[in-house]
């Protein structure tokens, strides 16, 4: 038979009161003799201290929500891991939701999160977000950090990297390498989180005067199987190109793959670029030139304005954006003469 709080009182000889105020850590009202003697009789009895009772005295389950869209991306788990390391340091749990992509799925995990009473939740959206999930947190009054995905949604506590100037960067890096002909493979047509990659592609042609071909812009959906897709429909068009910019690694890792089955020399005839930096990038043939994004500190910073905001703490800095790094490999060839003085980190 488990022990009660109330066997716990009466073996101290104390009121259910002063061992409540010891399990919820209330200095006030407690001598430290007291105070150590119930908790070795706790100690005694193996006592754990139920987290929902707990939580009605404290109005704390010192539990957050982590909502995902896709576990299986390889980009994820630094997150994941930023995340929970930070949530032990500050004394939580997290609880981890995967949505495969699915709205209707994230809003079942919002309202399962919800009636978990969490105390706050993270929360990388679907690709098509629409508002309506970020509307249902306002409802239920719970506190979120918005990660990784732009909402398009103004005033939104909000942790990511710089899209827009990461592929640039990396545009730029083919650019100033001689190539002109530079075909794009998308994420999803629409979807609020690929805009910015896509917009620094457009942006930097732009800044060196090279025309925009929208026939050389093709749509997956950030998996391996879209990027041997779009390579597949890139090389049955008549306008040749010289690279290829990916928006993330799996769908480059697809485009690459199609072009060894077909012989097609990477780097010779066609440069791969990627995006994320995700382990396998290293370990492909050619190894993949890609933009690495801080994905632990994301997770981690991403905590830690959680908590200010559940603890009512004053936030100044409501949008932290992370920078990213270019990281040369071996998958983009020169061919022409190389223009500017490049610092990047190189591996």
């Amino acid at each position: 038979m488990s022990i009660t709080i109330k066997d716990i009182a009466k073996e101290a000889n104390v009121s259910i009161a002063t061992v409540s105020r010891v399990i919820n850590n209330k200095e006030d009202g407690v001598s430290k003799e007291t105070r150590e003697k119930i908790l070795q009789i706790m100690k005694k009895h193996n006592y754990i201290p139920s987290s929902i009772a707990r939580g009605l005295v404290t109005k704390k389950t010192n539990i957050i929500g982590l909502v995902l869209p896709d576990i299986n991306n390889p980009f994820f788990p630094g997150i994941v891991r930023g995340v929970e390391d930070a949530a032990n340091e500050y004394g939580y749990n997290i609880i981890l939701c995967n949505t495969d992509d699915n709205e209707n799925k994230e809003k079942t995990y919002i309202q399962i999160l919800k009636e978990k009473c969490v105390d706050g939740i993270i929360y990388t959206s679907t690709l098509y977000n629409n508002g309506e999930n970020i509307n249902l947190l306002y409802k239920h009054k719970i506190p979120f950090v918005s990660m990784d995905r732009n909402t398009n949604i103004d005033n939104i506590p909000f942790v990511a990297t710089n899209g827009e100037a990461g592929m640039f960067k990396i545009v730029e890096y083919l650019l100033k390498n001689g190539h002109t002909e530079i075909a794009y493979i998308s994420g999803k047509r629409g979807a609020t989180f690929n805009c910015g990659r896509l917009k620094g592609y457009k942006k930097a042609l732009e800044k060196y005067g090279v025309p925009i071909r929208e026939e050389f812009i093709k749509y997956g959906d950030y998996k391996i199987t879209s990027g041997i897709k779009c390579m597949e429909e890139l090389l049955e068009c008549s306008n040749k190109f010289t690279a290829v910019a990916c928006e993330n690694d799996l769908m480059a890792i697809g485009a690459l793959e199609v072009l060894n089955s077909r012989k097609i020399n990477v780097p010779g005839e066609v440069s791969v670029t990627g995006y994320d930096n995700i382990f396998f990038s290293k370990a492909t043939f050619p190894k993949l030139t890609t933009v690495s994004q801080p994905t632990y500190q994301m997770g981690y910073k991403a905590v830690e304005l959680l908590m200010k905001i559940i603890n009512k703490e004053e936030v100044k800095e409501r949008e932290i954006i992370l920078n990213t790094d270019l990281i040369i490999r071996d998958s983009v060839s020169k061919r022409g003469d190389f223009i500017g003085d490049f610092s990047y980190r190189q591996y």
